[in-house]
């Protein structure tokens, strides 16, 4: 996925992988040279303090991180005839927080930690407006991701509703009490929080005696989704008269499959990713 900010008038993409976003150093360089932006991040990288920061990074951030691939370029740093590019510290160090890609996203890009601190070499009043925009967007993609989280949880409480008719008319005798009423009721939906979280609501609240709500509030986007789906079959599955038992085990057999479809999705991957 790739999206722009525009920072004093320059457009500065960036990228995510997984949970971490990388900023084009490539468009931050053509702040200071439009027409050469890769001297810029070379001349950059040739410096001593620029080193030991990304090296840094890396030993916080990656595993696989080589030292002594790392020691010897800062060692080397800073003298007459060291020349350092992005790919050549990505190949010998197996660093992560920069990589270089070509083709349609092509360009230099860094993880946010380290484009904050080129673009406070460039200048500092540019950092500024960077951090700024940057924040800007994340705000709006939370917001984003916070609308459709409350959507599917209205729509899984709208189906709730249909859900509970379903029990009024094929499974409460008549003339019961409200107590056993609303026992039936609790047993039906622990049915659908065991088909899809493996766990009811009372076990729920044993484990979480200090989170407020239940099971459902803390559910993830994919869950609601699912969740709105199996209130709708178990209504379809109560009226042809399916007992409970055989119920849970298609509805637990059908949250499978869908879980497993949804986490698989690149659309549902990118909306909880953007997070």
């Amino acid at each position: 996925m790739k999206e722009t900010i525009t920072v004093q008038g320059n457009e500065i993409a960036i990228i995510s992988r997984g949970q971490k976003d990388y900023i084009s150093l490539t468009d931050i360089a053509k702040y200071r040279n439009k027409e050469d932006p890769f001297s810029i991040i070379n001349n950059w990288m040739r410096s001593r303090s620029t080193i030991e920061f990304m090296g840094l990074w890396e030993k916080l951030s990656n595993l696989d991180f080589k030292p002594i691939e790392f020691e010897r370029f800062r060692n080397k740093a800073g003298s007459n005839y060291f020349v350092l590019s992005p790919q050549k510290w990505i190949e010998s160090t197996g660093a992560i927080g920069i990589i270089s890609k070509s083709g349609r996203y092509g360009g230099t890009y860094a993880h946010k930690d380290i484009a904050f601190e080129f673009a406070s070499w460039i200048s500092s009043e540019f950092k500024l407006y960077l951090i700024i925009e940057f924040q800007r967007l994340k705000d709006d993609e939370n917001n984003r991701l916070q609308l459709n989280w409350n959507l599917q949880r209205t729509i899984a409480k709208i189906n709730y509703r249909i859900h509970t008719d379903a029990i009024k008319e094929s499974l409460i005798p008549p003339a019961l009490s409200k107590a056993k009423i609303n026992q039936i009721y609790a047993t039906e939906a622990d049915l659908l929080n065991v088909a899809l979280f493996g766990i009811t609501a009372k076990e729920w609240r044993s484990e979480n005696p200090d989170k407020k709500g239940n099971v459902r509030d803390y559910a993830a986007l994919e869950q609601l989704v699912v969740l709105s789906n199996l209130e709708s079959i178990n209504s379809v599955l109560i009226h042809q008269g399916l007992g409970q038992s055989h119920r849970l085990q298609q509805l637990n057999s059908i949250a499978i499959t869908q879980m497993k479809s949804l986490l698989g999705n690149s659309g549902i991957l990118k909306l909880t990713q953007d997070k």
